[in-house]
């Protein structure tokens, strides 16, 4: 906060100092101060800078702003024989931002709007997601929109707002299947990105060299299939479908074709 004061020609300022605090009327005077010196405060402790000198400047910087900073500071400054304080106060607001995203349930494709409020008049708001700059208040759900989102008043982005978080929800993507050996044959597992997560795995198979008719032989994230025999699971393909209550979909195929090897035990391979 700028500020200045003047004084006889010829004094000498002793010290000077800043307070918080207001005037109020008193039932036997005309009023009395009631008021805290920054520089004694513990609040104010390591945020209270005075930039002023001891011949016309008194300005002051208060850092890290709290909500309870609201209030109306004043000026003293003493001379050899008499002191003398600001003939009027400055009153300082701080306000604490608030982040809001709109609508409280959102699923990917939903329209999504970033709400910052505060008590301020201020002409424009800037917004970050997990720390990194974001260009719209107004946009479409993707998955990877999940974050938390903060804002800030543009031209003071250090004083951000507490973060609000926003959770896409969308159904299972990118379903993929990976191959594991086990001491009985080979593992098929399904995994998938979804929110949240897939709680249903349903397995087909199916003939050919392409897609054609699917048989559901199989539910559940792991499909076991057991050596041996491999001549009967020759030309067969294996799929997975992920879902959750938003939707599913399938692993891409035709996916893992079954042909028996030199000893009859299964052998895959990507098609």
């Amino acid at each position: 906060m700028g500020c200045s004061y003047n004084y006889t020609a010829g004094e000498s300022v002793q010290q000077t100092e800043w307070y918080k605090g207001r005037r109020q009327s008193g039932f036997w005077t005309s009023g009395v101060w009631k008021h805290v010196a920054l520089s004694n405060s513990p609040s104010f402790h390591n945020r209270f800078e005075y930039l002023g000198d001891r011949r016309h400047d008194c300005s002051v910087a208060i850092h890290d702003l709290w909500v309870n900073d609201t209030g109306h500071y004043h000026f003293r400054f003493d001379m050899e024989t008499f002191h003398r304080w600001s003939q009027t106060s400055v009153y300082l607001t701080v306000t604490e931002l608030s982040a809001s995203v709109s609508p409280a349930g959102v699923r990917a494709g939903d329209n999504v709007t970033l709400r910052c409020e505060t008590s301020c008049p201020h002409e424009a708001t800037v917004w970050f997601k997990d720390g990194l700059p974001v260009a719209r208040a107004q946009f479409q759900a993707r998955a990877e929109d999940s974050g938390n989102y903060a804002c800030a008043l543009k031209g003071v982005e250090s004083f951000l707002s507490d973060p609000v978080a926003l959770d896409v929800q969308y159904p299972p993507l990118n379903v993929s299947v990976e191959t594991s050996s086990s001491a009985s044959g080979v593992n098929l597992t399904c995994s998938s990105a979804a929110n949240p997560a897939a709680d249903s795995y349903t397995w087909y198979r199916g003939a050919g060299s392409s897609p054609g008719p699917l048989l559901e032989v199989g539910s559940g994230p792991v499909l076991s299939l057991a050596s041996g025999g491999g001549a009967a699971h020759a030309g067969l393909y294996y799929r997975c479908r992920a879902s959750n209550h938003l939707g599913g979909s399938y692993s891409p195929g035709p996916l893992l074709p079954v042909t028996p090897d030199s000893t009859d035990n299964i052998s895959l391979c990507d098609a």
